[in-house]
């Protein structure tokens, strides 16, 4: 089954699975979404209320002071807390981003290497739920944090 079948059929199931089945089906058939193809980032663990994405910021991704942009840092971060509300979604349960918040707390160069984007879920309602992350380097320095509060629909 080529990708597009893959995405189709996922499509399909998505009123009958869990967020969290939906993510492990993209992880699985090895669908990434476009953005991180453009980007250069993936969504590379997931589990109940967490999900890990793995990034490699390179010359691609420079501002013009010659650092990687904050947006790099901002959709790794967007992607691993929605992706981490995600898991905990009831079949046909969906979500929408309500606000994102970041923290920048050094500047990322490129060659640097990988980067980790680790949310977690800390609170899911009938209508609202929260998750937040961090994003370390191979280094073990911290980068940025970030938060999120979506909606439930």
């Amino acid at each position: 089954m080529n990708a597009l079948d893959r995405k189709k059929k996922l499509e399909e199931g998505r009123k009958e699975m869990t967020g969290l089945e939906q993510l492990q089906a993209i992880i699985g058939g090895g669908v990434q979404p476009p953005i991180g193809q453009t980007l250069e980032f993936e969504l590379s663990e997931i589990s109940a209320g967490k999900a890990i994405f793995t990034g490699h910021p390179n010359d691609k991704h420079l501002n013009p002071l010659g650092t990687v942009h904050g947006g790099y840092a901002a959709t790794l971060l967007d992607s691993a807390l929605g992706c981490a509300i995600h898991t905990v979604l009831e079949p046909g349960e969906r979500y929408t981003t309500v606000d994102l918040n970041v923290k920048y707390l050094r500047a990322m160069l490129p060659g640097m290497g990988k980067v980790t984007a680790t949310a977690e879920v800390v609170h899911k309602g009938r209508k609202i739920a929260t998750s937040e992350a961090r994003l370390v380097g191979e280094d073990g320095k911290l980068y940025a944090t970030g938060n999120t509060t979506c909606a439930i629909y």
